[in-house]
């Protein structure tokens, strides 16, 4: 029988390279069994000793590593081999050298703060991944609805078990889109009171967050667990801050028996609670103002036409771009206060295009309507209007053309002024046009303004027309840049001879969007003052459309 102590070599021995390493380092024979073990290797294992097995001295995993390299024979062991493991609270990365003699040396390093960091890393990655999906699905939409439900799934999805999003209270009423994970959000409205959940009224307000372990999860109302989420086991509320204003409050649910929330996992959720509610606000900022345009809109829209005291009138317009509604063209037809006077129609048009030319044109209507009381006199109500924009601030001009229409037995008597814009043009029952001599200077331009008034008897089945210079200025055509021009659009009046005043307005509206083609165009506006004929309808239910829709 061997002695081990003649065949183990003492720890000491002068020979052995590693006794003064700064990092653990174990070396074992072909048998498992140890033969040195430096300083270093004695702190981490206190078990280890020369002449110990390496099942005894180190964790299984390690011995376990040992006996597969001594079992090769060294033979298919390849550089940068390594082995990892706990030791105790700690994770080792352990490497091995051949020493001969199958003899293994293995060089321990504390792999451990390196894999927290690239644990941390690993998570940033995947938080910062998530940050970047939501802020893309959030603020791909400006509808409120969608980014609450967006909102809450993707919370409930990522950071608990379920998840809530509340707006605002509308008085007693709590807006709220709850999900559970794995589930479609829901979306209900509560009377609910918040201040029975702490931090929930504070959050709504805008306050910073309370932490979560102040809250308990006993004292949660039945009305904030979705349906069929179990017993709570912590809460997290952190508010949705908006533009200036709280855009509402996230409330994150995780069932009993699960981790509760962590102080990192907060601050995260606030990160996430800060995108949703930006995206929030701006929907709901977007929504206000998107209902605020639309009311204005209304009242610088043309209007619908009709049938007034006998007489026929139709309009059309279409602005020059096709995503807008409004433009500098405009018309409006004023009925006369009694019964038997003249309706008032005005048409004309303001320099420019787009939104800033549709305020002019808002300003320049509300300025004729106060001015209705002087409508017998077209003179001085262009006058009053001329001196009311040279005071404005806005430099725009316009040109303008007033009609009086009165109808007297089966004719209809007009009164045409026209102040820079293009001259009326009458279309008879047979084909004729003729165009209507009425001149004047351009309004909002000089201090005085000269006008000449025409009168015309329009007999039943004749029709006065009134346009802008949209029509007549029209490019397009087969060489893509010829104007429509005057000519063309008497011979398209002659060819509607006899027909309702609606009917006119679509069809001189018809061939100048043909002739335009896909082409760049002004504001186009016409009206028709008509003397009906008695053997028919104007128009369907005696109305017809103020717009035209490309």
């Amino acid at each position: 029988m061997v002695n081990d102590t003649e065949a183990v070599p003492a720890a000491s021995t002068v020979s052995f390279p590693w006794a003064e390493a700064p990092y653990p380092v174990l070396v074992a024979d072909d048998r498992a069994v140890v033969t040195v073990v430096n300083d270093a290797a004695g702190l981490v294992f206190p078990h280890a000793r020369p002449g110990v097995s390496m099942a005894e001295a180190a964790p299984e995993w390690l011995s376990a590593a040992h006996a597969d390299v001594a079992a090769s024979a060294l033979r298919r062991l390849e550089a940068g081999q390594t082995v990892q493991g706990p030791v105790g609270k700690r994770v080792f990365e352990a490497h091995p050298i051949a020493q001969g003699d199958g003899m293994v040396a293995w060089w321990l390093v504390d792999d451990t703060d390196h894999r927290l960091a690239r644990k941390a890393l690993h998570m940033e990655k995947e938080r910062t991944a998530f940050l970047t999906q939501a802020s893309n699905l959030l603020l791909s939409s400006l509808n409120l609805e969608r980014c609450m439900d967006v909102t809450a799934q993707m919370a409930a999805e990522h950071l608990a078990d379920a998840a809530l999003v509340i707006a605002p209270s509308h008085g007693r009423v709590l807006p709220v889109v709850s999900c559970l994970r794995s589930g479609a959000p829901t979306t209900t409205t509560l009377a609910a009171d918040p201040s029975m959940v702490p931090g929930l009224r504070e959050a709504l307000q805008g306050f910073p967050p309370v932490p979560s372990r102040w809250i308990d999860p006993a004292a949660a109302p039945d009305w904030l667990l979705p349906e069929g989420f179990g017993t709570v086991g912590s809460i997290v509320i952190t508010p949705l801050p908006g533009h200036g204003v709280p855009a509402g409050a996230l409330v994150l649910l995780r069932r009993s028996g699960h981790a509760a929330f962590t102080e990192g996992e907060e601050v995260f959720a606030r990160l996430f609670a800060a995108r949703a509610g930006a995206a929030m606000s701006a929907a709901r900022l977007y929504a206000e103002q998107a209902s605020i345009t639309e009311i204005l809109m209304r009242e610088l829209l043309p209007p619908t036409l009709h049938q007034v005291s006998g007489v026929d009138y139709a309009g059309g317009y279409r602005p020059s771009k096709s995503h807008e509604r409004v433009g500098g063209d405009f018309y409006d037809v004023h009925p006369a206060p009694v019964e038997g006077d003249a309706s008032l129609v005005v048409l004309g048009d303001v320099c420019g295009k787009g939104l800033q030319a549709a305020v002019m044109t808002g300003k320049i209507r509300n300025t004729m309507h106060a001015l209705l009381p002087m409508a017998d006199d077209h003179h001085r109500m262009l006058s009053l209007l001329n001196t009311s924009l040279l005071n404005t601030e806005n430099a725009r001009f316009a040109t303008m053309v007033l009609a009086s229409a009165a109808r007297t037995g089966s004719s209809v008597e007009l009164r045409l002024t026209s102040a820079g814009h293009p001259a009326p043009l009458i279309l008879r029952s047979d084909g004729r046009v003729e165009e209507v001599s009425t001149r004047g200077t351009l309004v909002g331009v000089l201090p005085s303004l000269s006008t000449e008034t025409a009168r015309v008897t329009l007999a039943a089945g004749d029709a006065c027309f009134l346009y802008t210079d949209g029509i007549s200025e029209a490019r397009g055509g087969p060489l893509g840049d010829v104007m429509f021009g005057e000519e063309r659009l008497k011979g398209v009046l002659s060819e509607c001879a006899g027909m309702p005043a609606e009917a006119v307005v679509e069809r001189v509206q018809m061939l100048a969007s043909q002739w335009l083609g896909d082409g760049d165009h002004d504001d186009m506006a016409v009206v028709v003052i008509s003397a009906p004929r008695t053997n028919h309808l104007s128009a369907v239910d005696g109305r017809t459309r103020g717009r035209f829709t490309a």
